[in-house]
């Protein structure tokens, strides 16, 4: 069904792990998405608290998985397989699904941070989905 999905959060996680939903991200004193999300909101438009809490998160956008890692403090990386039921996301504009879990497949990268450039090219490209989102529900 997927080519490579991929999960950005919690560190430590190795082939064969299997992530769960109910693990929550850790909050960074001065951080404004933590403070957002503390708040029930998404900060700048981004970031919003997942609706659905039974579930846990997977993208084709290595890119995006990675800033969900980065926003875990230093979380990581992987490329995973989903177990159970998936359906698409329907709170994000960039490619993204739900499933009742996920496996690790492979450790991409460890102690994530996103450099300027990456986080320009996410926020471009994250514009991009937006507008093609918004054309399609003629918003």
């Amino acid at each position: 069904m997927f080519t490579r999905l991929f999960h950005g959060g919690v560190p430590g996680l190795r082939p064969g792990d299997v992530i769960a939903p109910g693990h929550d991200r850790q909050a960074h004193d001065g951080c404004p998405w933590c403070e957002a999300r503390a708040k029930g909101e998404a900060h700048q438009g981004m970031d919003g608290p997942s609706q659905r809490s039974d579930r846990v998160y997977a993208t084709t956008n290595r890119l995006y998985a990675k800033h969900y890692a980065s926003l875990w403090g230093r979380g990581d990386l992987y490329r995973v397989e989903a177990i159970g039921d998936v359906e698409p996301s329907t709170e994000d504009t960039i490619e993204s699904y739900c499933a009742e879990q996920l496996r690790v497949i492979a450790v991409v990268d460890r102690a994530v941070l996103l450099t300027s450039s990456e986080r320009r090219r996410l926020y471009r490209e994250w514009g991009t989905a937006d507008l093609a989102a918004a054309e399609r529900t003629g918003a």
